[in-house]
């Protein structure tokens, strides 16, 4: 293949250099590469929902990801260029100053987030265009079959792809993780003066650092450190009967986050997996590793099948659900402060450490939803905001799963918040850690004549 004189690397969910079959594509087809990231303006400004995209945890979750990407990419002949102008102008003024060939970029889940390549491909016809699935455990070719009708429920999707002979099951044919490129090529001599043109907005508002409550380090070495510290342990042997806990570091596999950026690959943890198995054992805790994966696979593919139905308040059921919204009532149940204990406490974590658990998301979500009567669409954007592990196809995948609008064929998810309770935090110590049990008896007078709803 003749070599492009000038190509782009557009990085966004792919925060590595590690199993990166872009970026390793772009090495040999290249003679000069810019490889950028855009934070983009939109992101800390109100939307719909009254709430920014992106909150403080992940803002400083996202910084130390692109640290760590930036000093990754140094040994390799290359840096990091971080905008913070809107997506389209950079890459305008990039493909025009520097005189870019081709753009490679990975494909995205988010129906919003593809809009950008598509407008930049209608803009710019006469460049070559480069996308792959770098985010997902499968190319869209393996799985041509099976998505053509959509699976209409998460199990389906997994009974697919696990059945059949072995050495000829779907999930058996999952790639194993590249290397990262040997070098790259230098970027071209004009990107020094056009970078300090991308720098932040004076007046653009970035949130500040959240207190000293991090759970998570940023980045592609502290996603693999983590990674290889968890499988080298014996916290996979007892997965599935701890992965419920509410705040035991130890007891889930808290790869979230990275995978969410992509500082990690799906496949880089499934090699992981893989090798653990083969030198500790492999058994029904180690497998649920693999099924939460396959979890958030299906919604990755979901996703990019539902495009906007994704948010919509009907979902892809296109039933709605019987939910509306009160102001008052949200904002308790964003600050903590419901007659829910447990919820209480779940809140309060999330808000204090950007992170909460599985079982703790599913909790506020029924709440949300079948205890307060509130559009579901505002907990998923509330989430966005808080997560230091948000991903937009997990995430608006799992509330339309709960608000009864999704894949999920029983309807809706309705937890009885005392049952669950006396089940995980018997002794309200979790409660009691994060204060849930504190909260404000005085309801808003216009909530409270039916609330909480039967």
């Amino acid at each position: 293949m003749a070599k492009h004189r000038v190509g782009l690397m557009w990085f966004e969910h792919d925060l590595r250099v590690q199993d990166h079959s872009l970026l390793r594509l772009a090495a040999t087809e290249t003679d000069q590469l810019i490889c950028v990231y855009c934070v983009n303006p939109k992101w800390f400004s109100p939307n719909r929902y009254g709430l920014r995209s992106m909150g403080q945890h992940r803002w400083q979750f996202l910084q130390q990801s692109l640290r760590q990407l930036h000093q990754q990419l140094a040994p390799l002949g290359q840096q990091l260029l971080v905008s913070y102008r809107p997506p389209l102008e950079t890459i305008a003024r990039l493909i025009s100053q520097c005189g870019v060939d081709v753009l490679y970029r990975s494909e995205q889940a988010g129906y919003y987030e593809q809009q950008y390549w598509d407008i930049v491909r209608q803009r710019y016809p006469f460049l070559d265009y480069v996308q792959e699935h770098t985010h997902s455990l499968f190319e869209q070719a393996q799985l041509a079959s099976l998505l053509q009708p959509f699976p209409s429920s998460f199990s389906k999707f997994r009974k697919a792809l696990e059945q059949g002979a072995a050495g000829n099951r779907l999930i058996d044919a999952i790639a194993t993780p590249l290397a990262a490129p040997a070098s790259l090529p230098p970027p071209p001599a004009q990107l020094a003066k056009l970078a300090a043109s991308l720098a932040p907005y004076t007046d653009l508002q970035l949130p500040t650092t959240p207190a000293d409550t991090a759970l998570f380090e940023g980045g592609c070495e502290a996603g693999l450190t983590h990674l290889q510290a968890y499988f080298a342990a014996a916290h996979a042997q007892t997965y599935k009967q701890t992965r419920n806990s509410l705040d035991e570091f130890s007891h889930s596999t808290k790869f979230s986050p990275w995978l969410a950026n992509g500082s990690l690959s799906p496949r880089q943890i499934l090699a992981q997996l893989r090798l653990h198995e083969a030198q500790q054992g492999a058994n029904d805790n180690t497998y649920w590793i693999l099924f939460e994966l396959l979890w958030r696979e299906y919604f990755y593919w979901y996703a990019r099948h539902y495009q906007q139905r994704l948010f919509a308040f009907a979902g892809i059921s296109q039933r709605p659900s019987r939910t509306s919204f009160y102001a008052g009532r949200f904002q308790k149940w964003c600050q903590g402060n419901p007659p829910f204990p447990i919820v209480n406490a779940c809140m309060k974590q999330l808000n204090a450490t950007g992170y909460m658990s599985n079982r703790g998301r599913q909790l506020v979500a029924s709440c949300l939803v079948h205890e307060l009567g509130l559009d579901w669409r505002y907990g998923a954007a509330y989430f966005e905001q808080q997560l230091v592990d948000y991903e937009v196809a997990a995430n608006w995948g799992n509330w339309q799963y709960l608000a009864g609008v999704g894949a999920d064929p029983r309807g809706h998810r309705w937890f009885d918040l005392a049952k669950q309770t006396a089940q995980y935090d018997p002794q309200q110590e979790f409660i009691k850690r994060w204060q849930g049990d504190q909260f404000d008896h005085q309801l808003d007078h216009v909530d409270a004549a039916d609330w909480p709803l039967s």
